[in-house]
């Protein structure tokens, strides 16, 4: 019987007659993701280190026009790169949140980060994530998610969550688009910035894992691609 079969059996009982879930085979708990370099064909994701990625990193998120790309964020724009790098450097060296910084061919320009960790239920969530405009939308940007995702799956995490403000339609349709499955939102969840947050949370499960990272591996196959780098065909997720 296949793990996905046996993850959603309903007919499991217990000796009192009771429907109970699937017996989990796999080691637990899991052990932290690696903080090695996730190398792609278009893109680095690195562990953060404020002195080597800070300023550059300002740079990129500093080209934005306005202040749009921190509304659903935690944190708001920094006005200078020392204001930036003192607030980066927080991060530097902590486990929850693992951040890394992603890097194409014009250095670093994008942050996201494995989060809450749950090693006993083989959970974790990536979040923390930060594009600046010229790494929106390119392969680097989806090739890091996917490198990311791997590294969760290689690890032996059976669940990967991604969660947002159910307001931030840009992040749900990263999600779905990513091949996460969409399980509701949690109301009043969080107070960020003053204000109300509805958190939608989105799942790829182990199972899933499998099919999800052949169709990555297609879409990011160089033939994919035309001369001007643009998608002969779409992530079928």
């Amino acid at each position: 019987m296949d793990d996905a079969t046996t993850e959603t059996n309903p007919t499991l009982r217990n000796q009192l007659d009771q429907p109970i879930g699937a017996r989990v085979e796999q080691l637990l708990p899991v052990p932290p993701p690696s903080t090695d370099p996730m190398v792609g064909r278009t893109c680095i994701v690195s562990r953060l280190d404020a002195a080597a990625h800070g300023s550059a990193l300002f740079d990129a998120f500093d080209e934005a026009p306005d202040d749009g790309p921190w509304t659903y964020l935690f944190h708001e724009r920094s006005a200078t790169v020392g204001d930036f790098i003192e607030w980066f450097g927080r991060f530097e060296g902590r486990a929850d949140p693992l951040c890394f910084v992603i890097s194409d061919a014009s250095g670093p320009c994008g942050m996201g980060s494995y989060l809450r960790p749950a090693p006993d239920h083989g959970a974790i969530e990536v979040g923390g994530i930060h594009l600046a405009p010229r790494l929106q939308g390119t392969t680097a940007a989806t090739e890091a998610m996917y490198l990311m995702m791997q590294r969760a799956f290689d690890t032996g995490y059976r669940r990967y969550e991604w969660k947002c403000d159910s307001l931030n339609a840009p992040s749900r349709s990263a999600a779905q688009r990513l091949g996460f499955v969409y399980e509701g939102d949690f109301r009043q969840a969080v107070v960020y910035k003053g204000r109300n947050r509805d958190t939608s949370w989105f799942s790829i499960i182990d199972a899933e894992w499998p099919q999800l990272q052949v169709e990555f591996e297609r879409w990011l196959d160089p033939a994919n691609f035309d001369g001007s780098g643009r998608q002969r065909t779409p992530l079928r997720h």
